[in-house]
C-alpha cells in the first residue's frame, strides 16, 4: 500500500546508521521498545532507525539525526520477561519533519527521502569506478578473518553497490551519516570512493605491520 507524502514513524535512536537492505538484529528489553515492537508487529508496520545526535541508546532520551532508514521486522524470538530478539532490515530513506513524544517510544513526521539518479550514464561510471576497491577491501578483510570472498558477487547495480559499499565499510557512524544523508546516488558512490581511497591505504599500511605475506600492491583510479 502506497504511504501518505507525511506519514508519523514510531523512531528507534541507535549509535548505528541503517542503510536499505541492512540487515539489523536487536535485542528488546526496554520497556518503551518492547512496546515499538509489539505495535508494530501488530500492525505490520516499520519502525525508523536513526542516529543519536545527542543522548544514549538506553534510559534516557536521545535526539536524533534528521535523516533515516525504516526497517522492517522478519523475525521475532521472543523471551522470559516480554524481552524480544528480533531480526530486521532496512528498507527506505526517511527525513523527519517534526519529533512527537506522545508515546512511551519516540515517533515522528516523516517524509519518504528516495535517492535520486539511481541509474544514470554518470552513476554507472561511478559504479564502475567504486567496485575494484570494495572488491579490494572486501578480499583483505575476508582474508584477515579467514573467509571466503568472491568478487563476482558484488552488485552490478549502481545503489546495490553503493549501498553494500556503506554497509561494509568500518569508518565512524558519523562518517556512515554522511553517506546517508547525500541525495543522489552518483554523490554517493563518489563520496564512497574518497572514503575507499583513504580507508585501503590505512588498512594496507597496517597489514604491512603483521606477520606473513599480504599483497597490498594495488593502483586502480
Amino acid at each position: 500500500m502506497k504511504r501518505p507524502p507525511v506519514y508519523e514513524l514510531p523512531l528507534f535512536p541507535l549509535n548505528t546508521v541503517l542503510f536499505p537492505g541492512m540487515p539489523l538484529p536487536l535485542h528488546i528489553f526496554e520497556e518503551r521498545y518492547k512496546r515499538l515492537v509489539n505495535d508494530c508487529t501488530r500492525d505490520h508496520k516499520p519502525f525508523g532507525v536513526v542516529l543519536i545526535k545527542t543522548g544514549v541508546e538506553v534510559g534516557m532520551p536521545a535526539e536524533p539525526y534528521p535523516i533515516g532508514t525504516t526497517t522492517l521486522i522478519t523475525g521475532v524470538e521472543r523471551l522470559p520477561e516480554g524481552r524480544f530478539n528480533i531480526e530486521t532490515v532496512g528498507q527506505d530513506r526517511f527525513r523527519i519533519l517534526e519529533l512527537r513524544d506522545h508515546t512511551p517510544y519516540l515517533s515522528a513526521l516523516v517524509e519518504d527521502f528516495p535517492i535520486t539518479n539511481p541509474d544514470t550514464t554518470a552513476t554507472r561510471a561511478a559504479a564502475a569506478q567504486l567496485r575494484p576497491w570494495v572488491s579490494r577491501y572486501m578480499s583483505l578483510l575476508a582474508r584477515a578473518a579467514e573467509t571466503p570472498f568472491d568478487a563476482a558477487r558484488l552488485p552490478s547495480e549502481p545503489l546495490a553497490l553503493a549501498y553494500l559499499a556503506a554497509i561494509v565499510l568500518q569508518t565512524p557512524p558519523l562518517a556512515k551519516q554522511s553517506l546517508l544523508d547525500l541525495p543522489s546516488a552518483t554523490e554517493l558512490l563518489q563520496a564512497e570512493h574518497k572514503l575507499y581511497r583513504s580507508e585501503l591505504a590505512l588498512l594496507d599500511t597496517l597489514l604491512t605491520q603483521l606477520p606473513g605475506e599480504w599483497d597490498t600492491s594495488f593502483s586502480p583510479n
